[in-house]
């Protein structure tokens, strides 16, 4: 028996890429069955449905999602090529965008505590908008504060999800 040359293997795995995602799922399809039948489940619980019913669907889905990719791939099944209709393929990552992103984010999580939500989530509406080619400096900050004023206000006080104030705690 021969085995193939190392160009031959490389080859073959890059053809069948797809399954390095079939992988991924069938371990996170494990991990979400394995958490679900080690959960603790209180006594006196009654009904067909319990804590454990969905996190047991959705493993069981990731597993068989997982099995019919990798069936997929290895009798011939191929990816499409992205193909969106303002992507231009050949052209590089913008990495300048992604890191300016990445800080707005970084930033935000960062302040959201010193200085509450209000203040910090309009900085990441307005660093998102700025990093994404928007250039309106007198429109784009009145908007992120106004969406930053709003989400607070839904979430904190419609939906009862408590969102830090910060200095604004008193006025909000």
């Amino acid at each position: 028996m021969t085995t193939p040359p190392e160009g031959g293997r490389r080859s073959w795995l890059r053809e069948h890429s797809e399954l390095g995602v079939g992988l991924l799922l069938a371990v996170l399809g494990a991990l979400v069955l394995t958490d679900a039948l080690t959960m603790d489940i209180a006594a006196g619980q009654r009904g067909p449905v319990g804590p454990t019913t969905v996190p047991l669907v959705v493993g069981a889905g990731l597993l068989l999602v997982a099995v019919l990719l990798a069936v997929d791939v290895l009798r011939g099944g191929r990816g499409e090529a992205e193909g969106g209709e303002d992507i231009d393929l050949s052209e590089p990552s913008d990495w300048r965008t992604v890191l300016l992103l990445a800080g707005v984010f970084l930033g935000g999580a960062v302040l959201i505590g010193p200085v509450g939500f209000p203040v910090a989530g309009a900085l990441i509406f307005w660093g998102s908008a700025y990093a994404l080619g928007s250039r309106r400096a007198d429109r784009d900050p009145l908007i992120a504060v106004v969406l930053s004023l709003l989400t607070y206000v839904v979430f904190n006080n419609l939906l009862g999800v408590p969102l830090p104030g910060g200095p604004l705690m008193g006025v909000l």
